[in-house]
């Protein structure tokens, strides 16, 4: 068996696509297009890569961007100063602060800062809270991603044994909540977890976000599974590899995704999904 590919290049260049039909709808109709602003503090380079090319896609998706680029030595309480205009600003309907933020700024203080109502990324504890209730609003952008990505498998969820494979806020926690709403049995996994190696090779869907590259071995993976990889990792030699060993797992997955060219598109598509989302929410509210 070899895996076949789920092009998460492709399915986001759809999904943008789809934003765009729905923002021309929009300003067809009179209504304005949504607003997403984007603060950058510093100049870290992955950080910078990855603020140009959200920027580039809101173009592309007919989303208004509003730009922010701050020194590094931009103060805690100036930043929140700027999220308080930011979340009265009414042409603004998403707030994104890139992290992570230097040390001597607080990242938790600063997503409570953020109106949740502009929240594109989901963080916030009230969208958090709202996705654990199974009430959704706004949903962090990589989980909801990949359940796009999975939905585009026509594979039914329902019933199936998931793995996650790291519990972070931004993607292995919410990840776990997405699997449970879509009526996976789910069991999250980490640094400490016992028998990791036979709990992914019992698992009909395997989620990895743990940010160690090839830590999920190929070998591990039950045949007919699906493989989300989320990490993206460059090694020494300069190339991009995930935190699934891919040439083996492909041996034995029905569908993987690779890296580059699978969850990181859809993690910019999606957020510009969660702008248009948000500015209708505010608009129904």
């Amino acid at each position: 068996m070899t895996a076949q590919r789920i092009d998460g290049k492709q399915i986001a260049n759809e999904l943008i696509h789809q934003v765009r039909d729905r923002v021309n709808d929009r300003v067809s109709s009179g209504k304005r297009a949504p607003g997403l602003a984007v603060v950058l503090i510093g100049s870290d380079p992955a950080s910078s890569v990855y603020v140009n090319s959200k920027r580039k896609r809101c173009e592309e998706a007919g989303v208004k961007s509003f730009s922010y680029d701050l020194d590094e030595s931009t103060t805690q309480d100036e930043l929140l100063d700027l999220i308080n205009e930011l979340n009265n600003k009414p042409e603004v309907d998403g707030i994104l602060v890139q992290l992570p933020l230097p040390k001597h700024i607080d990242a938790n203080l600063v997503i409570e800062q953020i109106d949740p109502h502009k929240d594109v990324d989901g963080f916030h504890p009230y969208n958090f809270g709202r996705l654990a209730q199974r009430r959704p609003l706004l949903r962090p952008c990589t989980p909801r991603g990949v359940m796009t990505l999975l939905e585009s498998t026509g594979i039914d969820l329902t019933g199936l044994d998931a793995v996650v494979v790291g519990a972070s806020n931004i993607v292995g926690r919410p990840m776990s909540l997405e699997l449970l709403m879509a009526r996976c049995t789910v069991t999250i996994c980490h640094s400490k977890t016992k028998g990791l190696a036979e709990k992914i090779a019992a698992a009909d869907v395997v989620v990895a976000g743990v940010g160690i590259p090839n830590f999920v071995k190929g070998k591990w993976i039950k045949s007919g599974a699906i493989v989300i990889d989320v990490g993206i990792n460059r090694l020494d030699n300069g190339k991009l590899v995930g935190d699934v060993e891919f040439d083996e797992a492909i041996k034995n997955a029905a569908w993987i995704t690779p890296v580059p060219g699978g969850v990181g598109p859809m993690t910019v598509a999606t957020l510009l999904e969660n702008t248009l989302d948000a500015a209708e929410q505010r608009e129904a509210n």
